[in-house]
């Protein structure tokens, strides 16, 4: 957090997103400090108002203010009550000598008519950003929201790039290798992510002409014909490659079967120019 504040030189800009784990009340302290901002799923149900209750105390009476509905799979929505409220929350009981009470927002969405063989969406998030509408409460869930896309892309990264795995021996080499690296997994995940907004688009948007020309005649050879120009069928090819089964019920591909299809052909355009350049 000190570091991107220092690189940034705008704290005020940064909003520092966070998983449970991050749920620490000496982080909330330290943004506090440097002037910087904070929404991070909590875990602790920490010591609220006078110190006699609870934040969930408190919270259990506020009123739900609306409504919002997500998607969280192709046709399957959630409907989520949201609750939020300004809390004066308290450090924990052996740290309240060194760090102040805080006044802070929570916000709480709570899945209604959950199916009996799925756990409700339960969200509980705490910030020091003040929130007056739901409107800005739904803002602030969907920001939390982007923190998953955030970590696939790590997990790319790591898992795909085997980033973790480089035996460069400075940082200079280091830093220019992970900055290819980022570029490929922002490329992955956005194929893998676009193929189910977007399933009719044109493969021009995700696939040079050469890699088109590359997938129509892997097609033909497979079955007789050409792809139809869509998105979603060049990239289930992709996939294929990678090992997907594409059976009539499979979800999507997902990144990793992206990933290791376009390695695939990659390599298999890699050969076609190299036979180009030797047998013309």
């Amino acid at each position: 957090m000190r570091a991107s504040t220092a690189l940034l030189g705008e704290s005020q800009r940064l909003i520092h997103i966070g998983d449970r784990e991050n749920d620490i009340y000496e982080f909330f302290c330290a943004a506090r400090e440097v002037g910087t901002h904070f929404l991070v799923r909590t875990c602790v149900d920490r010591l609220a108002g006078d110190g006699k209750h609870t934040i969930a105390a408190e919270m259990a009476d506020a009123p739900v203010t609306g409504h919002h509905m997500v998607e969280i799979a192709d046709g399957v929505t959630a409907r989520l009550a949201v609750k939020y409220k300004r809390i004066r929350v308290l450090p924990p009981i052996g740290k309240q000598k060194r760090y102040p009470a805080l006044d802070l927002t929570i916000v709480h969405a709570q899945e209604q008519d959950a199916p009996e063989n799925c756990s409700p969406i339960d969200w509980k998030l705490i910030t020091d950003l003040p929130v007056v509408l739901l409107e800005e409460a739904v803002e602030k869930l969907e920001w939390y929201a982007l923190r998953w896309k955030i970590e696939v892309f790590h997990k790319i990264l790591k898992s795909g790039c085997r980033a973790e795995d480089a035996k460069l021996r400075t940082a200079e080499r280091l830093v220019n290798l992970l900055a290819i690296y980022c570029v490929l997994s922002w490329r992955i995940f956005w194929m893998t992510m676009i193929n189910r907004t977007a399933p009719m688009a044109s493969p021009t948007i995700v696939l040079t002409q050469d890699e088109i020309n590359l997938i129509d005649r892997i097609s033909i050879t497979r079955t007789g014909q050409p792809p139809p120009q869509m998105l979603s069928y060049y990239l289930k090819l992709i996939a294929k490659l990678g090992g997907y089964l594409a059976r009539e019920r499979d979800p999507p591909p997902g990144n990793i079967v992206i990933w290791r299809g376009w390695s695939r052909l990659m390599d298999i355009k890699l050969g076609a120019k190299l036979a180009g350049r030797n047998f013309g």
